[in-house]
């Protein structure tokens, strides 16, 4: 099957072709990102009204909608302009009003004759002690009371298109939803108690009660499953084709391992060893390793990544380690230097500032092999980068590179193994949801010797307490960060802040002890500041958040963030970080301005109270959601239109073992639940995973 299946085509067809939706209405549906009828379908209502039928409005209470069957008593012009035109009816038991404004009088006697029955629908109000219905949303001669739904679906609308026309637009798409071969296991379907796709979406766009609508209603849930489970075969067939690429085994001597760990101060955690062994056993296989290593800020990911480098150096190639900033290369470059040296590797930093002489000849080296371990920023991805025999390329901080990146450093090896690092924890949901791709190894033990960091919140208005308490620590010979808050969404006013609060901290704290980083800063001068900073000549650093990941001061005890309530967990979790790296007692001074919104206060209480990443990352998840956690422009992430990562984890990983098991044994998609599996993959607009079945 190497285009759409036929079955979907009345899905994937233009909007207009379904009855009542013109080129207008269409228009205005692609605002809320509704281009084809399987959009409509995949377009859950988000709430219901009940329009079961009362004998009489008496009793009921203000503002709750009503269907009640009348007769027409009498018709009330308006007196004068701009008044409202009313109607008298009386159900069973007594009389109200309906009430209309700007209504044309014809229409109203043709739709409302007098002395006839009607059944009508709306929300009840009282004005003036009497009761009575505005613009009531139905009004059918009995014989048509059967239009009018017990239980009536609300859709989210956009401007233009109203709840009739989102109705019937919706009903007409449905109508289309063919039955489908099941791709669900049916043991599982069973189990859960699932409807079929086809009964699934009818339910879902016809419920009969409040219940039908949460997300564990069972018509939902299948189809959410659907959603997730479609999304994880494409990982998972992403993942199959990297492993079916041959791989280059890199088996491991141990001889440079053993030397780097007699030469270390301490032994690794048991985490630490965990993830060596399994990096290990992946580069002596047959096939190319993907693979995630997953640590906490200070969990010892470098060591674990020099291991690995070094195995395939043992092996008798080339390792190359990439970060996303000049600043974060070097420092990994520094880092390592002593732990090569003990090895007796040549290990080299290759950044876009080497030019002339120096990069040609170190070109030449690492083409002859000469060099074991390289460290660089993106400027390894230059054509005329070339490896004598690279096996292992690792990755710092994924999330700045794409997957085509990683593929295109993987392609520089004949087929060199990528691990990719990150030190922000990951919640296991949004893990499954954009690295499924990958196996995954996780540090979660801190190495002995780093010393917690203690949290206070202090109010803005404490801040010349603050300035003295740093005056103290720096004539200690200490160090301290001062991160400028985000001001606003403008890079502009964020460094008008930071350079109002440098020049206030200089005239305090004396001239030549306090530098300044921010994002506009040319490369050369951002790092030439940093540097002073680390060696010692500055003790305050002035910055925006570019100093957020990777930075390693030892001597910095104190970080100051100023108007913490506007970062997020994740953000605030990872500039804690940076202190605490050496033998002093660390504080993280988080000041705020009060008062403290409700969530803010939250936020700043779970870092006072703990300084597990992986317990942070899940509270941000639960405080902001998935695609705000990432920043959804470069997440990753997919979206989904009915599943919710927040609360389906289980039903994430339930998709992804029922992804892995089909494709265990059907790994092209052929037998009879595989060619189902198939017709999700293009209902679910998985195109790219189908080729990569065909290619095979």
């Amino acid at each position: 099957m190497t285009g759409r299946p036929a079955i979907l085509f009345g899905l994937f067809a233009g909007l207009e072709s379904l009855e009542g939706v013109g080129p207008k209405t269409a228009k205005h549906l692609a605002q809320i990102d509704i281009f084809r009828p399987r959009d409509l379908v995949f377009t859950l209502p988000h709430s219901g009204i009940d329009r079961r039928r009362r004998e009489t409005v008496q009793g009921v209470p203000a503002q709750t909608v009503v269907t009640v069957e009348v007769t027409v008593i009498r018709h009330m012009p308006p007196s004068q302009r701009g008044r409202p035109y009313r109607v008298a009816v009386e159900d069973a038991q007594t009389s109200f009003q309906l009430v209309f404004f700007h209504a044309r009088e014809d229409w109203l006697k043709r739709q409302l004759p007098v002395g006839q029955r009607r059944l009508v629908s709306g929300k009840m109000e009282i004005f003036d002690h009497v009761a009575q219905i505005v613009h009531p949303d139905h009004m059918v001669p009995l014989s048509e009371a059967g239009t009018i739904p017990d239980f009536e679906p609300v859709y989210a609308l956009t401007a233009g298109v109203g709840a009739k026309t989102m109705v019937r637009a919706v009903q007409a798409a449905v109508a289309r939803v063919p039955e489908m071969a099941e791709w669900i296991d049916a043991p599982l379907r069973e189990r859960e108690g699932w409807p079929s796709f086809l009964e699934a979406v009818q339910r879902a766009h016809a419920p009969r009660e409040a219940a039908d609508l949460a997300p564990e209603a069972p018509a939902r849930q299948r189809l959410a499953y659907d959603e997730l489970f479609a999304h994880q075969l494409t990982l998972a067939l992403a993942r199959a084709r990297v492993r079916r690429a041959k791989g280059v085994p890199s088996v491991a001597t141990g001889e440079l391992q053993e030397k780097v760990l007699a030469a270390l101060p301490y032994a690794p955690t048991a985490a630490q060893r965990r993830a060596i062994s399994e990096i290990l056993a992946d580069l002596a296989a047959e096939t190319r390793m993907n693979r995630l290593l997953q640590g906490d800020v200070g969990s010892g990911k470098t060591l674990v990544a020099f291991m690995a480098l070094l195995a395939v150096v043992e092996a008798g190639g080339q390792g190359v380690m990439m970060a996303p900033t000049e600043i974060l290369a070097r420092q990994h470059f520094e880092a390592l230097r002593p732990l090569a040296a003990s090895a007796g590797v040549r290990l080299e930093l290759l950044t876009g500032r080497d030019k002339g002489r120096d990069r040609t000849a170190l070109l030449a080296d690492l083409a002859a092999g000469d060099i074991q371990v390289l460290v660089g920023t993106h400027a390894v991805f230059q054509p005329d980068v070339a490896f004598a025999d690279l096996r292992l390329a690792i990755i710092d901080e994924q999330h700045r590179f794409g997957v085509a990146q990683r593929m295109e450093l993987g392609a520089k090896g004949r087929a060199a193994d990528v691990l990719v690092m990150t030190a922000t924890p990951i919640p296991r949901s949004l893990a499954l949801a954009q690295y499924g791709d990958m196996d995954v190894s996780v540090l979660d033990e801190k190495p002995p010797g780093r010393k917690p960091v203690t949290t206070a919140l202090v109010s803005a208005g404490r801040l010349d307490e603050v300035v003295e308490h740093l005056r103290k620590a720096i004539a200690q010979g200490r160090q301290a960060y001062w991160v400028c808050p985000l001001v606003s969404e403008s890079e502009l006013s964020d460094l008008t802040a930071a350079k109002a609060r440098f020049e206030q901290l200089r005239a305090a704290l004396g001239e030549g002890r306090v530098g300044l980083v921010h994002g506009q800063m040319p490369a050369a001068e951002r790092d030439a500041a940093m540097a002073d900073f680390v060696e010692g000549r500055v003790s305050v650093l002035v910055a925006t958040t570019v100093i957020e990941v990777g930075v390693d001061v030892p001597n910095a005890t104190i970080m100051v963030v100023e108007r913490a309530e506007h970062f997020g967990l994740a953000q605030l979790h990872q500039l804690r970080g940076r202190v605490g790296r050496g033998e002093g007692a660390s504080t993280c001074l988080l000041l705020y301005r009060p008062p403290l919104g409700e969530s803010a206060r939250r936020r700043l209480e779970i870092l006072r109270e703990t300084e597990d990443g992986f317990r942070i990352a899940e509270e941000d998840l639960a405080m902001r959601g998935a695609g705000d956690m990432i920043g959804t422009a470069q997440s990753g992430l997919p979206r989904f239109r009915i599943a919710d990562l927040e609360r389906q984890t289980a039903l994430l990983a339930l998709a992804q073992s029922d992804a892995r098991t089909l494709l265990g044994c059907d790994a092209t998609l052929e037998s009879e639940r595989g060619q189902a599996a198939r017709v999700l993959l293009w209902l679910m607009e998985q195109d790219q995973a189908i080729r990569w079945i065909s290619v095979g």
